[in-house]
C-alpha cells in the first residue's frame, strides 16, 4: 500500500459528508468481500502457522488469507492462494509500531533505516523530527516525508512542538503555533510531539495553548515529555490535553500518570534503558494502556541488537506474558496514535504481518508488508528507494574559527564544571579549582578538566559558549560533533586549542558528523552531510564508522560507553544541572544564562 493512503484532514469536521469512493476502489472492496467468503483464491495465503491475535489474546492455528494490502480472512477454512507462505510450527504477529522515535537518532536516511529495521519485524513508526527541524524547520519535516513516501514501511509523523527547545540557544529554525498547525494538515501527521516546554503548559504561555486548543479541537493525539514531574503540576500537564508519557523512570511515577489517563511508553532504547524498571507497573487493569518504544536507537545496535523485537525479547525474559508484550508493541501504539486498522492481524485491516520462530526470541522468519513479502529467511524483497534533496546538504557555516576563539578567561582560579556521570543525561554543576597559566584557563587532563565549546554552525554568527567539562576523560586532542541536542550547533571537547579549531574546521569541510583529531590531523570521522545529522551511507558502513571513532576516543583516554552520545547531551539547556550552548553556560536550576567564573561564596561540590 503506498504512504499516501495514511492521510488526515485535521480541519475538516467529524461530521461533514463523506466523499463519493472512486469505481476502483468499490471494486478492491467486492473483491476484499469474494476473498473472506472463499469464493476467490487470496493473493497471499500464511498458512500452518499459530496466529497470535492480540484483540482477544489468544494464540490458535489459523491461516491468514490475503487480498490486496488487506487482511480477508482468519482461519482454517482458507487454504488456497496464488502464493503461499509456510508458517507450519511458526507463529502470525502484527508488525511491530514504535508509537515514540527519532529518526535522526540511527543517523541514517529514512530508506537506510529501513533497510537496518524490516528484518526485526518493524513496519510502522511515528517520529518526532525536532532534530531536522531545529536544523531546517519545515524543509526538515519535508524532506523526510518525502523521503519516506514509497518505502516498505509507515512512517508517520509528530509535528515538533518545541522548536527550539529555549531561547537560551540558537538554532537553524523555529516553529511557532502558525507553522506547527501548518504541519498538521500535511499527510500522515499524526498530531503533536512531545511537549518538553513544561512550563509553557503550566504557566499558560499563548503560543503553547493555541497549539493545544488545536489539537484538542481537531482530536489528534498530544505527547508529552515530563520527567519527575508529579502532583498538581502533572494533573495540570494531563488536563491540558497531553496523551502520553515517554520519560517515566521509577514505577511511581509511571503509575501516577497512569492513573491520569496517559498512555506510558516504557522506552528502551540506546541512551536510555526504562523497561526493567518500569515493567512491575504493567497489570490485567492497565497493560492496554501500555507502549513500547524505542525513543533513540544507534546504528549499531540496530543491526546487532535489533529494534522493538529486542524490547519484546528483554519483556519476555524479566517475566512478562509474550502476548502482552505483543500488544504493547502492536494493537496499543495503534490504538493511542490513531492508526485505523493497523496492529492486529484481522480481516479488513491492513496486512503488516510477522512470522517468527517462537514468542521468546521473536526471531523473524518472514515480514509482510502491505501484503507483499518484503522478507524472507534473511533478505529483503522489496525495492528501498533512496532519496536525494540537496536542500538538506551544505548546513555547516562556521565563518572564521581560530585557536584563539577559544580562550578562556576568567576572574581567580574557581570555575563551574559541566560534570559528567557516566550512563546519565544529567549533569552536576561542579564548582572547581582550575588551572591558570598566563591569565589563560588551560585544560587539565590529569584533573580530567577539558575544554567544551559550542560553535553556532547555522547563520555563521560567529557565536561561540566557552565552558569546561570533567568527566570525558581524554588526554590528547579534540572530539567534535554538529550531533548537539536539539539546536545541533557544532559542539567539540579538546585537550588545547589548535586541535579544537582543526575538528571545527574539519567538520565544516564534510558538511557536518564526528570527528577525532590529534596534533591537527583528523585520526577519525563519520561525515553526516544530512543537515549535519544523517549519514548518506549504508547503516553498516555508518555502524562501523561509529566503532572506529568510538575506538580512537577510547585509545586517547575516554573511558565513556557512548562518548558522542554523551557529548550531544551537554549542549540540552533543559535537562539539569549544568549545560553550554553557543549563547554561554546554562544553570539549568534557575533557567538562565550564568558566568564561567565562580564567586568566591558558591560551594564546590559535595
Amino acid at each position: 500500500m503506498p504512504m499516501s493512503d495514511f492521510s488526515i484532514s485535521p480541519r475538516s469536521s467529524p461530521q461533514s459528508s463523506p466523499r463519493s469512493s472512486p469505481p476502483e476502489a468499490t471494486e478492491e472492496l467486492h473483491r476484499l468481500i469474494r476473498v473472506a467468503r472463499g469464493e476467490e483464491p487470496a493473493d497471499l495465503l500464511i498458512k500452518g502457522g499459530r496466529l497470535v491475535n492480540v484483540a482477544t489474546g489468544e494464540v490458535y492455528p489459523a491461516n491468514v488469507a490475503i487480498c490486496g494490502g488487506l487482511v480477508a480472512g482468519i482461519g482454517m477454512h482458507y487454504t488456497n492462494g496464488q502464493h503461499e507462505l509456510d508458517a507450519t510450527g511458526r507463529f502470525v504477529i502484527p508488525g511491530l509500531i514504535d508509537a515514540h522515535m527519532h529518526l535522526e537518532s540511527s543517523l541514517l536516511t529514512p530508506a537506510e533505516f529501513t533497510r537496518a529495521v524490516l528484518p526485526h519485524g518493524t513496519t510502522s513508526v511515528v517520529i518526532d523530527p525536532h532534530e531536522l527541524a531545529n536544523v531546517l524547520g519545515l524543509k526538515g519535516v519535508r524532506y523526510v516525508l518525502e523521503a519516506s513516501r514509497e518505502l516498505p514501511l509507515n512512517l508517520f509523523v509528530m509535528a515538533s512542538s518545541c522548536v527550539p527547545a529555549t531561547s537560551m540557544e540558537t538554532s537553524g529554525a523555529s516553529l511557532g503555533s502558525h507553522e506547527i498547525a501548518e504541519i498538521l494538515t500535511w499527510e500522515r501527521v499524526l498530531g503533536v510531539a512531545e511537549m518538553m516546554n513544561v512550563p509553557a503548559v503550566l504557566n499558560g504561555h499563548p503560543d503553547t495553548l493555541r497549539l493545544l486548543v488545536a489539537a484538542r479541537e481537531w482530536r489528534l493525539p498530544v505527547d508529552g515529555h515530563a520527567p519527575g514531574l508529579t502532583g498538581p503540576d502533572v494533573v495540570a500537564y494531563a488536563a491540558a490535553g497531553v496523551r502520553t508519557d515517554h520519560e517515566c523512570t521509577t514505577a511511581e511515577e509511571a503509575l501516577e500518570k497512569l492513573r491520569l489517563g496517559m498512555y506510558l511508553m516504557i522506552r528502551e532504547g540506546s541512551a536510555a534503558r526504562n523497561l526493567e524498571a518500569l515493567l512491575p507497573v504493567v497489570n490485567t487493569g492497565n497493560h492496554r494502556r501500555c507502549l513500547l518504544v524505542t525513543d533513540d536507537t544507534h546504528p549499531h545496535e540496530l543491526l546487532t541488537r535489533g529494534h522493538l523485537d529486542h524490547a519484546l525479547r528483554k519483556s519476555v525474559s524479566l517475566g512478562m506474558d509474550p502476548v502482552r508484550a505483543l500488544q504493547m508493541a502492536t494493537l496499543n501504539p495503534a490504538e493511542a496514535m490513531g492508526l485505523h486498522r493497523l496492529g492486529a492481524v484481522l480481516p479488513g485491516w491492513h496486512a503488516d504481518i510477522n512470522v517468527v520462530d517462537d514468542l521468546s526470541g521473536f526471531a523473524m522468519h518472514a515480514v509482510v508488508k502491505s501484503g507483499k513479502l518484503a522478507f524472507h529467511k534473511g533478505r529483503i524483497l522489496v525495492p528501498v528507494p533512496q532519496h536525494a534533496d540537496p536542500q538538506v546538504r551544505g548546513r555547516v557555516k562556521v565563518g572564521t574559527i581560530t585557536p584563539e576563539c577559544f580562550c578562556i578567561t576568567i576572574p581567580g582560579r574557581r570555575a563551574h564544571v559541566i560534570g559528567i556521570t557516566e550512563n546519565q543525561l544529567g549533569t552536576r554543576d561542579l564548582v572547581m579549582d582550575v588551572t591558570v597559566k598566563d591569565g589563560e584557563v588551560v585544560a587539565d587532563p590529569l584533573q580530567d578538566i577539558l575544554k567544551v565549546a559550542v560553535v553556532e554552525r547555522h547563520h555563521a554568527s560567529g557565536n561561540i559558549g566557552l565552558g569546561l567539562v570533567h568527566g570525558m576523560g581524554l588526554m590528547r586532542g579534540a572530539m567534535a560533533s554538529t550531533v548537539s541536542h536539539d539546536s545541533h550547533n557544532l559542539i567539540v571537547v579538546g585537550q588545547n586549542d589548535d586541535d579544537m579549531a582543526a575538528a571545527v574546521h574539519a567538520l565544516e569541510k564534510t558538511g557536518g558528523g564526528f570527528v577525532v583529531v590529534v596534533d591537527g590531523q583528523v585520526v577519525e570521522s563519520l561525515p553526516l552531510p544530512v543537515a549535519g545529522l544523517m549519514s548518506d551511507e549504508p547503516a553498516e558502513v555508518v555502524a562501523e564508522r561509529g566503532k572506529r571513532l568510538r575506538d580512537a576516543a577510547g585509545q586517547l583516554g575516554v573511558r565513556l560507553e557512548a562518548p558522542f552520545v554523551t557529548m550531544s547531551f551537554l549542549a540540552l539547556p533543559v535537562i539539569p544541572e549544568l549545560r553550554i550552548t553557543d549563547k554561554g553556560l546554562v544553570d539549568v536550576r534557575r533557567f538562565r544564562l550564568i558566568e564561567l567564573g565562580a564567586d568566591a561564596t558558591d560551594p564546590a561540590p559535595a
